[in-house]
């Protein structure tokens, strides 16, 4: 598999463990892995910031493909291969289709930016 394709099953593989997240016979321990690490796929915070030499981009290359692979071997092959293939829908033309999904992520960002200005100003 080249890296072009491992970025794209990347791609697939983050939204399958948000669509598994939903599943209600998912054991909790796997459900908490699997939000994890959807939480730092998509989070723009960093364990390592980026602005640091080398080591800022290897959390980004390492940290998170090890983070998707662990979640995938505690959930059944074949549960997750429906999720996969689920997932594979949710793409149109390299982008995609149901973009409201980030809306979680961005309501918490101006929650965040929000308080920031609230304690800047008050």
């Amino acid at each position: 598999m080249t890296l072009k394709e491992k970025v794209k099953q990347l791609k697939t593989d983050i939204p399958a463990l948000f669509l598994y997240l939903k599943s209600e016979k998912a054991p909790l321990i796997t459900k908490i892995l699997a939000g994890i690490t959807v939480a730092y796929a998509l989070s723009p915070i960093d364990l390592v910031p980026d602005f640091i030499p080398v080591l800022g981009y290897l959390d980004d290359v390492i940290l998170l493909p090890a983070l998707i692979a662990l979640t995938i071997k505690l959930i059944p092959k074949d549960t997750f291969d429906r999720y996969r293939k689920e997932a594979e829908g949710m793409w149109q033309n390299e982008k995609p289709k149901k973009w409201y999904y980030a809306l979680p992520i961005i309501l918490i960002w101006l929650l965040i930016l929000w308080l920031m200005i609230k304690s800047i100003i008050f």
